[in-house]
């Protein structure tokens, strides 16, 4: 009985529970500032190709077994002990998440 009270009491605490809402998208303009940072920022260390130099690859292979979540954390808290910096003073967090699922889904090559 007591299992089924404790079940009971779980599921009335999680129906008033808010559901979790995915993050907003940045606008066009943001996006586009936000590849433009990727290109030109993260490309210095990363290869103007991002298929690696001083940092790792971030190729849509390389990057396929790493969480987003983890991925987005590098980018906005950055690797101490290593030359990866935090772009928290650039982008919001969501950004970053944003950032980390274009990566993850292969980044376009830039129009020109």
């Amino acid at each position: 009985m007591k299992p089924l009270l404790s079940a009971l009491a779980l599921a009335l605490a999680c129906a008033g529970a808010p559901a979790q809402e995915a993050a907003p998208q940045p606008g066009a303009a943001r996006q586009a500032q936000l590849l433009r940072l990727l290109r030109q920022d993260c490309g210095s260390c990363h290869g103007m190709r991002l298929t690696g130099g001083l940092g790792p690859a971030l190729t849509r292979q390389a990057l396929a077994q790493i969480p987003p979540d983890s991925l987005a954390a590098t980018i906005f808290h950055g690797r101490p002990g290593t030359p990866m910096p935090g772009w928290s003073s650039f982008m919001s967090a969501e950004e970053a998440q944003w950032l980390a699922q274009r990566l993850r889904a292969g980044v376009p090559e830039e129009s020109r």
